[in-house]
Formats: structure tokens, sequence, C-alpha cells
């Protein structure tokens, strides 16, 4: 039990390490907790239990703690001149056309993050809710297999992404040299 959850650990630390590079020992705790928290949250569907991920008010609170953690680290490692030329371009500071589109897209980071795991989630709890009316008492070795791809693998695909959006998100505001 412990080799395996050794070898969780570190294939853990070698995708945040490979992503996020020499910043990733800053990293590592927090990818590894959502990481593992949304595998599973999507795991439980196997043993018969609605996923929280399937709930939006779970999802948009990961998202909304993401999105601060970008933030944090934008405002920590860029100055206030350095964010504001960002929200401007690409054009000159002194034009800020481009704010309002940009600020946009800032404020979608946490939306869409949020909304691409949980309507994923959902339709494969929807899907099976279905594959269970539709079946009723019939249904023995269709809903296992349903399961597997629903619930397992398109849980992993989902947990992943998210991961990966989140590093890419949060390295794109850490300090470069």
């Amino acid at each position: 039990f412990q080799n395996v959850l050794e070898l969780i650990v570190e294939s853990l630390d070698g995708v945040v390490g490979g992503v996020m590079g020499k910043n990733s020992h800053r990293f590592v705790n927090y990818i590894s907790t959502i990481f593992i928290f949304i595998l599973m949250s999507n795991i439980s569907g196997v043993f018969g239990l609605r996923p929280p991920t399937a709930d939006y008010g779970v999802t948009l609170a990961m998202g909304l703690i993401t999105f601060g953690l970008i933030h944090v680290n934008q405002f920590r490692y860029h100055s206030l001149k350095t964010i504001w030329t960002d929200m401007c371009s690409p054009l000159p500071p002194w034009l800020p056309i481009w704010f309002p589109i940009n600020l946009i897209s800032e404020i979608a980071v946490p939306i869409s993050l949020s909304l691409r795991l949980f309507a994923n989630v959902l339709s494969g709890t929807v899907m099976m809710a279905l594959v269970y009316g539709l079946l009723g008492w019939i249904a023995t070795f269709w809903p296992a297999v349903l399961h597997v791809y629903f619930d397992l693998f398109s849980g992993a695909i989902q947990t992943y992404v998210f991961c990966m959006l989140t590093m890419t998100y949060i390295n794109q505001q850490l300090e470069t040299e």
C-alpha cells in the first residue's frame, strides 16, 4: 500500500515538475490535493454515489480558489504598471480599448474551469441515470461497462484537464527569469 502511495506522489511530483519547472515545489501540494479530490469525487460514481463534482457549487469553489491563486501570483511577481500594460495590450497602455475584453477573459477563467468539469461529470451522471431508468432490472452488464467509461476514464481525463489548466494559468503569472 505504501509503495502504491509513493508511486502516486512521485507521479504527481513529476507531472507538476514537468509543467511548472523550478516553481513546482511551491504548488505541488495544491495541485496534488485538487487532483486527488477530483479523481476520488469522479470515481465515487462507481460505488453508486453521486459525484460531488456533479454539483456546480463544488466546481465553482475550486475554480475560484485557482483564480485567487493565479492573481495572488500575478500581483506578487508583476508591478501594477506591467499588469495594466498586459490588460491594455496589444495597444499602448494609454489607449485602453482592449481593457474590457481582457478583463472579461480574466473573469472567464474560473467560470470556464468550473463549467468544464461540472458539465462533463454531470453529463456522465445523467447518462447513467438514463441507462438505469430505461433498462431497469434488465441492466446487468452494460451499466458496469458504462461506469468504467463515464466514471473512471472520463473522470480521470477531466481531473487531468483541470489540473493542467490550473498549472498553466498559474505558470503564466510567475516570474520568468
